[in-house]
């Protein structure tokens, strides 16, 4: 894929980071995953920040969006483990390495996915946690690619709603 095209991705995600409902305690976070089988890469599954219920995550929500949508799989006649194996994700902000909830982090979902490359808009800024989202995902052998020249954009829309 081109440059060109891994910025037309993450702009799908900033704009799903648009949608979330800002709140002090979190950041507004949006994730796009990409096919890139059977030819033109494509998107498979969107999620941002407390779209689904339970204080969720985008990066998990895509990941569970893509998960309970059997039409996908019926027409690539892949698995969905295969599909996501060869999948990269776009995320607009360093996938979490830890939650103050208690919940699962991104990182570990996307490992546990198996994905094949990670497409970062900006790191985590240390408001609420030090994350090592990153750092997890290379260690579990995840390409993680920061792309450059959206970080300003990306954390503003991040803490959309606070001072």
């Amino acid at each position: 894929m081109s440059d060109e095209e891994h910025y037309k991705f993450m702009r799908i995600a900033l704009e799903e980071a648009e949608k979330c409902t800002p709140v002090p305690t979190a950041f507004c976070v949006g994730c796009v995953l990409v096919s890139r089988n059977g030819g033109d890469p494509a998107v498979i599954a969107t999620g941002y920040s407390r779209e689904l219920p339970g204080n969720t995550h985008a990066e998990a929500n895509a990941l569970a969006k893509f998960r309970s949508s059997p039409e996908e799989k019926l027409i690539t006649g892949e698995s969905p483990q295969d599909i996501l194996a060869s999948a990269d994700v776009y995320t607009t902000m360093e996938p979490c390495s830890i939650r103050t909830s208690g919940l699962a982090p991104c990182a570990d979902a996307l490992i546990a996915a198996q994905v094949k490359r990670c497409f970062i808009g900006v790191g985590e800024p240390d408001d609420f946690v030090k994350c090592e989202g990153a750092q997890k995902l290379t260690e579990a052998g995840i390409q993680v690619v920061w792309l450059k020249g959206m970080e300003e954009e990306a954390l503003a829309i991040a803490r959309k709603g606070r001072a």
